[in-house]
Order: C-alpha cells, then structure tokens, then sequence
C-alpha cells in the first residue's frame, strides 16, 4: 500500500511539473513562436537558436502591412507559447487574433518605442531600434548570452552605416514609399516619399509633380523603389528628374529565392548601405 501511494504521488508530481512547462515550451521541448513578419520572426531565431521553433504568418515575398489570416493562422497564433507583433494598430488582423495573454509581445509597448507621428512601422531599419525589440525577445526568451551576441551585430552595423553615411554630396533620399522615417533620422538624412506607407497607397499627379520638383532641385541622383513592388512610380520620377532607380529594401520580408541564397537581415541592411552610398554619393 505504501509503494502504491508513494507511486501516485510520483505520478501527480511528474503530472503537474508537465502543465506548469507546458506554457514555456509545447513540443520536443523547444518554444512554439509565432511572430507577425519577418524582422521579429528574424530575431527570434537568432536569439532562441535551437529552443526554439519559429513561425512567421507574413509569407515569403508578401507584404506584412495587410496581413489577413486564414483559420489555421488565428490556430496558430492562439496556440503558440509566444507571439511576437509589433503592436500600436500595425497589423490590427493579428493582433485581435492574439488577444492580450502573457504569451503575447507587443514590441512596440513594452521596449519603450513609439511610432514616429506619421505611423511610420518600420522601427527595424535602425539597428539602435531594433536593438531594444531584440533586448525584449532575449528576455521573453530567457537567453542573455544569445541576445548579447546579436546586440553586437547590431552595433557593428549600426557603426558601419554611422561612417559610410558621414561624408555625402546629398543627404536626402527619394523613396516609392514612406518607409525609411527611422533610418532617415538616426542617420542625419531626409526622405522624400511618392506614396503613403505602404505600397498600395495612391500617389497623386499633384504628389507626382512634387516629388518630381523635389528631385530636380536637389539634383538627386538616384530615386529608390523595393523589391517587392513595381517599379513604375519610381521610374516614371527619376525619368522626368534624369535620375537612375535603384533598390532600397524595407526588410518587410524576405522572398523564398532570397531565403535560398541565404540572405537575412544583415546582407540586405549592407545592401541598402552600399545603395545609399552610390546614390548619394558618399566617399
């Protein structure tokens, strides 16, 4: 009777210990993550590393900004052991999805940032920035050491674009969208957008000519445009402007051929850098 007991109590034990883990990790012992887009899902890999597994609902090649989510994805998301959003109203889809559990991130909120006054998301294109969101990942995460090493690669970049931008003939950057408000302004440059913030916004023939002028007098060289929409505004800009296009990536996701050659948040940040470099004419 009394091994009986004792192996009752050995069996509630082990019973509970398994529920009271079950919030930390919920398969093979590694952290179910579900994060909205890229630049979190990016980050939660490189500081989790093999506790973790790490879903991103933002599809290769798509643009997060409009994200709607199938009835698998709302399962996900109200699954998982860690949901990482952005938060402020990007994304509004996915955050009612996740509700307001413990398990859920809101970036923005809880690393201390706030969207600059035109609702600009895009805090990840300044690596200072996107340093506290990968300080708040560490945390959730409970790895120091992993978020240490990434914090170093982001001050590495950080102190590659803080020289390679110093010395410039211009320091205004034209865009095809509203995106580069945080890189602009960490790096002592101004942006001029042809449309709103995200890529589907329509631009104006007004807002054409303007940028247009704005071009023309500040002599710029090169009008930028993203990979993940058509080049055709851009053009149309720098063709009345003599200027050339050239690629200025947001980082909003990744393509799968891209994926393929392995390229992440640092080539692509280096391939902007050297962009920026040529069109503005840095030495």
């Amino acid at each position: 009777m009394r091994t009986r007991i004792i192996l009752i109590l050995l069996g509630w034990a082990l019973l509970a210990s398994a529920c009271g883990s079950s919030a930390a990790s919920s398969g093979g012992g590694r952290t179910r993550v579900v994060a909205a887009f890229y630049p979190l899902a990016y980050a939660a890999e490189q500081i989790g590393g093999r506790t973790v597994s790490v879903e991103n609902l933002t599809p290769a090649g798509a643009e997060p900004h409009d994200l709607e989510l199938s009835p698998r994805s709302v399962a996900d998301v109200q699954s998982a052991d860690l949901v990482l959003l952005l938060g402020q109203g990007f994304q509004k889809q996915v955050e009612s999805a996740a509700g307001h559990g413990k398990h859920v991130l809101l970036l923005l909120d809880t690393s201390g940032l706030r969207r600059f006054p035109n609702g600009d998301p895009h805090v990840w294109l300044d690596p200072k920035r996107y340093e506290l969101i990968a300080r708040r990942i560490g945390a959730a995460l409970h790895r120091p050491a992993a978020t240490k090493a990434f914090v170093r690669k982001l001050a590495a970049l950080d102190r590659e674009y803080a020289r390679g931008l110093a010395h410039c003939e211009r320091r205004g950057i034209i865009t095809s969208h509203q995106a580069f408000a945080y890189l602009a302004q960490r790096y002592h440059l101004s942006q001029v957008a042809i449309t709103g913030l995200t890529p589907e916004s329509e631009a104006t023939p007004q807002d054409l000519q303007h940028v247009i002028d704005v071009a023309r007098r500040t002599r710029a060289t090169t009008v930028f445009f993203e990979r993940l929409v058509s080049p055709r505004l851009a053009d149309t800009v720098a063709r009345e402007a003599g200027a050339k296009i050239a690629v200025l990536d947001p980082i909003e996701g990744l393509t799968k051929g891209r994926q393929a050659r392995g390229e992440n948040y640092f080539t692509l940040m280096r391939e902007n850098l050297a962009a920026l470099r040529r069109g503005l004419g840095c030495h």
